[in-house]
């Protein structure tokens, strides 16, 4: 077996590798609901994000409108909280003011207020801790 067919057999196994690879990847990622992949990028968020100050402005059907600014550079966002509900006050308008939020650095508009795991959220003055019982 010469050389150049030893190469052309060796390439023909990385492409076969290669492809496998990727189909694996393609079946994985189709299984993710947009559900899971929003939690996921939650997550991530959390885990290597930046803290920063952000100001509730709106609150919607399921949805935080915030504003923030990073090196001079306003943004504003919104966040869909209908899986976070759990963690929300009832009354959703106590949340609008000031606030924290968690943001990729190499993209500040890649930002969240709350997460499974961390809330960014201040508790309103005059609420009473979750855990006090009367």
């Amino acid at each position: 077996m010469s050389q150049i067919q030893q190469l052309q057999i060796a390439g023909l196994v990385l492409l076969a590798a290669g492809l496998i690879a990727l189909a694996v990847w393609i079946v994985v990622r189709r299984n993710a609901t947009p559900e899971k992949r929003e939690r996921r990028r939650r997550l991530q968020i959390h885990a290597t994000g930046r803290l920063g100050d952000a100001v509730v402005t709106e609150i919607g059907d399921d949805l935080l409108y915030y504003s923030y600014s990073i090196r001079g550079v306003q943004y504003t966002a919104s966040q869909d909280v209908a899986t976070l509900r759990d963690r929300l006050p009832a009354d959703l308008s106590r949340l609008v003011g000031p606030s924290q939020m968690k943001y990729v650095s190499k993209n500040p508009a890649n930002s969240i207020l709350l997460c499974e795991q961390w809330s960014g959220l201040r508790a309103p003055a005059g609420a009473a801790p979750a855990d006090s019982a009367a």
